[in-house]
């Protein structure tokens, strides 16, 4: 295609968005699980067990439900980014604030009623889902894919700040989260405040993992993926190595998927369906390679 033509243009600023979108997907995803799987001390589990992807399927069939298929096409407004936003991080707030606040403060029931809720969630969806149209379910089904092409520009502007404010602060945190991974107790003998710090550090997993299900949709195993390959890679458990080696691996991970997708099964983008083939076999790998969870 001639350089400097309107049409090149054209592809040069959609290519440039979807860079800067999995970029933004990238460091969401990696950061927010590396930093999850160390408040947790569980190297299995990521965030989107506390019911995020649930969420999104609920906001979005609700919408195909109530106002069709038009209307979702018309929720793509930075007030439904933000709403999204709001509602993600809102629910993960009132969790944090009864179940790790209070004195008898317990992470297992934390995850355990976030199993419970994104169940319910999904269940929710399911519902409304088997009453659409045809039409109305094939519209609502391209959109809950975790996809590059969700991802429209006039986000940017919100999501950026938001995930460089949260990213940073695990950034700055990193040698704090190298005590907190060591336990509880060698945390707090070492004077670590260890509750206000775990709850911190999820309420920042919380922001960033809303951001990137808000901007492209879910994408269940991409953390997971990418954790686990960043600490092989890094060879360390420093946080301070671990989490740009786990954001350059999400990077690379994420455009090589959407390459493949995109040029060779012609799926515009569509990244969550080789990340998860991809991801869930190698979550199997690492289940039977340890004999537990």
């Amino acid at each position: 295609m001639p350089f400097g033509t309107q049409r090149f243009w054209l592809i040069a600023e959609r290519r440039t968005n979807a860079i800067i979108a999995m970029a933004v997907v990238a460091f969401c995803q990696s950061l927010a699980t590396v930093a999850f799987q160390t408040v947790t001390n569980n190297r299995i589990i990521t965030p989107s067990i506390m019911g995020f992807e649930s969420l999104y399927r609920v906001i979005h069939t609700s919408t195909v439900f109530f106002f069709g298929s038009v209307g979702l096409m018309q929720s793509r407004t930075v007030p439904m980014f933000l709403l999204q936003l709001a509602l993600m991080i809102g629910l993960s707030m009132v969790l944090y604030a009864w179940l790790l606040t209070g004195k008898n403060s317990n992470m297992h029931a934390l995850l355990l009623i976030g199993i419970i809720i994104g169940a319910g969630l999904g269940s929710l969806a399911t519902f409304m889902q088997r009453l659409l149209t045809p039409s109305e379910f094939d519209v609502l089904t391209a959109r809950l894919f975790g996809s590059i092409s969700n991802a429209d520009p006039v986000y940017f502007p919100i999501a950026i700040p938001l995930v460089l404010v949260a990213g940073g602060a695990l950034l700055v945190m990193a040698r704090q989260l190298n005590l907190l991974q060591l336990g509880r107790e060698v945390a707090i003998n070492a004077g670590m405040n260890h509750k206000v710090l775990s709850v911190l550090t999820l309420v920042l997993v919380s922001v960033l993992m809303a951001t990137s299900t808000a901007l492209v949709g879910p994408m269940t195993f991409l953390g997971f993926l990418v954790a686990t390959l960043a600490y092989q890679c890094a060879n360390t458990f420093d946080h301070r190595y671990v989490f740009p080696m786990a954001w350059a691996l999400g990077f690379v991970i994420l455009t090589s998927a959407y390459f493949v997708m995109n040029h060779i099964f012609y799926a515009q983008g569509v990244v969550s369906i080789i990340i998860e083939l991809v991801g869930g076999i190698i979550f199997l790998i690492v289940i039977l390679k340890k004999g537990r969870l």
